[in-house]
């Protein structure tokens, strides 16, 4: 079964960023070989609208085959708006408790993301995670990309 990895827009930004760029090269080429489906939210392509054309187009790399997309729900929202109250993160952070909120509710098997400030936290995904089971949510794997590749030759 490949498992369902939701990106947020550091994953996608870490394909041009030096330090970050083999990693995030590695796991978007494990898409495009089909070893992992990549869940993109309406709120990730909201986000890369900005970026240069260069970012904008890696999610164009991977096949339809291998992609997800998915939607910020009330459901999302709702559980959002509880990590707030229980100070996961605070209001100036909404945008990536909405991140975790959405792989919540679909039920990924992981999300990925370079920042490690808000969300690749071991105290905030415990947090994340606290909220989740007290909200019969399941746990949500939270890793950088360097953690989660097969490391096969591909």
């Amino acid at each position: 079964m490949r498992p369902k990895v939701y990106i947020d827009t550091s994953v996608i930004g870490g394909c041009f960023d030096e330090e970050f760029s083999v990693w995030s090269k590695k796991l978007f080429k494990e898409f495009k070989f089909g070893l992992k489906f990549a869940v993109i939210s309406d709120i990730t392509r909201r986000e890369l609208e900005p970026a240069p054309l260069n970012v904008q187009s890696i999610l164009s790399t991977i096949p339809d085959s291998s992609l997800i997309d998915v939607s910020f729900s009330k459901e999302a929202e709702n559980l959002a708006l509880n990590y707030l109250e229980s100070n996961v993160v605070g209001a100036k952070h909404l945008v990536d408790a909405q991140h975790i909120a959405i792989a919540s509710v679909e039920r990924v098997d992981i999300l990925v993301s370079w920042n490690f400030k808000q969300i690749v936290n071991l105290d905030r995904i415990h947090a994340f995670n606290a909220v989740n089971l007290k909200l019969g949510y399941p746990l949500l794997e939270i890793r950088s990309p360097m953690e989660v590749l097969y490391e096969k030759e591909i």
